[in-house]
């Protein structure tokens, strides 16, 4: 048994784990961060990934031992108990089936919009080709993450009117 330590959606743990498990099977099963599906086990469908120190991983392809000293955020996390962006511009968009795929698809598209805040469709399917959906046939989760990535700009540029606004009456 290996001991980590690993601060997940906010909340820090400590445990004992066998080396060779799966970072995918440590948020699920020892944490009880169950909106992290397990999906293919081969890094394949891209439904397990999170964020590991800011960045898109697939959880089934890190060791928890990795994670060690990290950072990792999942779908539960993601909007900080609000529904993030992305999550009102799926439901909207009608971006999800089955479900299945839309956990990862939400924390990629995030890692997309972070690194690139006004994607070009184009952008949008490069950045989630590592992500698989068998049931919508990607369109409306392209047009879903363009929805967030609009919903953030009048966000950001009414918080900058009123930071300018506040400076201009001081």
């Amino acid at each position: 048994m290996t001991r980590i330590s690993v601060k997940v959606d906010g909340v820090s743990y400590t445990d004992d784990v066998e080396p060779r498990l799966l970072l995918v099977h440590y948020l699920r099963d020892v944490v009880g961060k169950t909106g992290t599906p397990i999906g293919c086990d081969t890094t394949n469908c891209g439904a397990c990934t999170v964020h590991m120190d800011g960045m898109s991983v697939k959880s089934c392809s890190v060791l928890a031992v990795q994670a060690d000293g990290s950072e990792v955020t999942t779908i539960e996390g993601l909007g900080n108990g609000e529904w993030h962006p992305l999550q009102t511009a799926f439901r909207e968009e009608h971006a999800l089936q089955c479900g299945y795929c839309t956990p990862g698809m939400i924390m990629a598209a995030a890692d997309l919009l972070r690194d690139h805040p006004d994607p070009s469709e184009q952008e949008i399917r490069e950045g989630l080709e590592g992500n698989l959906c068998r049931c919508t046939g990607y369109q409306n989760i392209v047009r879903a993450v363009r929805r967030a990535a609009q919903s953030g700009r009048p966000a950001q540029s009414s918080q900058a009117a009123q930071s300018a606004q506040a400076g201009a009456t001081s």
